[in-house]
């Protein structure tokens, strides 16, 4: 805090990549030419011309590196600046897996997504993102403060709906490097995990009036079409008696009679669950408009 002339490293900040070239200058000011000034390094080269140093790698090695320029005056006082450097490698590999579970997942159960990014440095510059199609889940991060690459695994709770079956699950991980990094941010994606979500029936349609009430000689649709994984399978009964004339979901009778009234119920179920539909029928009988003109000419002759 002394120094009111410290030395200034160009760029004040690095990012390499492991293995890559790199290089910084550092200025001192044009006063500090009578001073000891050098720069400490593990490892490359400098060169120094006037009050500049230049330091230049071939190939970076180090992990964990901070070169330091400095200049001691007559007083034996010492300003130093050193470089921030961060050393990245994008991960070796990504993948994703759920927490001790194979096969299918049940609807309203808990189940922990697991995303393991191999071998990465610096993991707490890592940023791990879930999806669920091309929904984003969470995104989370490591504390971990271990420069050279590490393998982390991040997990994440869902819960399944019925409307995740068929959707796939993945991870994305990314080095977030500042505006000193790269203009493309190291990313690499994990393979699909398609999910298999198991749920009992659950009805398709909206609900039906009660009664239904049909006149004689007319179309009768009844519908108790249900979405269930496993599919479901269907049985209708009608005043207790076993129908055989259906299409799952669907009762269609073309043209009703009298018999045809009572109560219908639908049967829906799967391995996981099972629900009724029940349908109260009247049927009318057809009143027709001559039988209405009978009747009123015979009140006008009486």
């Amino acid at each position: 805090s002394e120094c009111t002339k410290k030395p200034e490293f160009t760029p004040s900040r690095l990012v390499v990549k492991y293995g890559d070239a790199t290089s910084a200058r550092c200025s001192l000011c044009e006063s500090c030419s009578k001073d000891i000034f050098d720069l400490e390094r593990a490892l490359g080269d400098h060169t120094t011309n006037g009050t500049t140093i230049v330091w230049k790698v071939k190939n970076m090695t180090e992990w964990d590196t901070t070169p330091m320029c400095y200049f001691t005056n007559a007083t034996d006082y010492q300003c130093c600046t050193i470089l921030p450097i961060t050393v990245y490698k994008p991960p070796n590999r990504v993948s994703i897996s759920f927490l001790n579970h194979t096969g299918p997942m049940f609807m309203g159960h808990d189940y922990t997504l697991q995303c393991e990014v191999q071998k990465v440095a610096p993991v707490e510059k890592l940023s791990v993102t879930f999806y669920r199609g091309q929904t984003a889940l969470a995104q989370l991060q490591s504390n971990n403060k271990q420069k050279k690459p590490v393998t982390e695994i991040f997990s994440l709770s869902i819960t399944p709906r019925k409307e995740d079956n068929g959707l796939q699950y993945w991870c994305e991980a990314k080095l977030e490097l500042g505006p000193e990094g790269p203009e493309l941010p190291p990313l690499v994606t994990s393979q699909r995990a398609t999910a298999t979500v198991f749920y009992k029936p659950q009805l398709e349609s909206s609900s039906h009036p009660d009664p239904i009430t049909v006149t004689v000689g007319n179309p009768l649709q009844l519908n108790c079409s249900a979405a269930g994984n496993p599919g479901p399978s269907y049985f209708w009964l009608h005043s207790l008696h076993r129908l055989s004339t259906f299409l799952d979901g669907l009762l269609y009778i073309k043209s009703v009679t009298s018999e045809d009234e009572g109560q219908y119920v639908c049967m829906v179920s799967n391995n996981l669950g099972y629900i009724n539909v029940t349908f109260n029928v009247v049927v009318k009988s057809e009143f027709k408009l001559q039988t209405v003109l009978c009747f009123f000419l015979l009140y006008l002759n009486l």
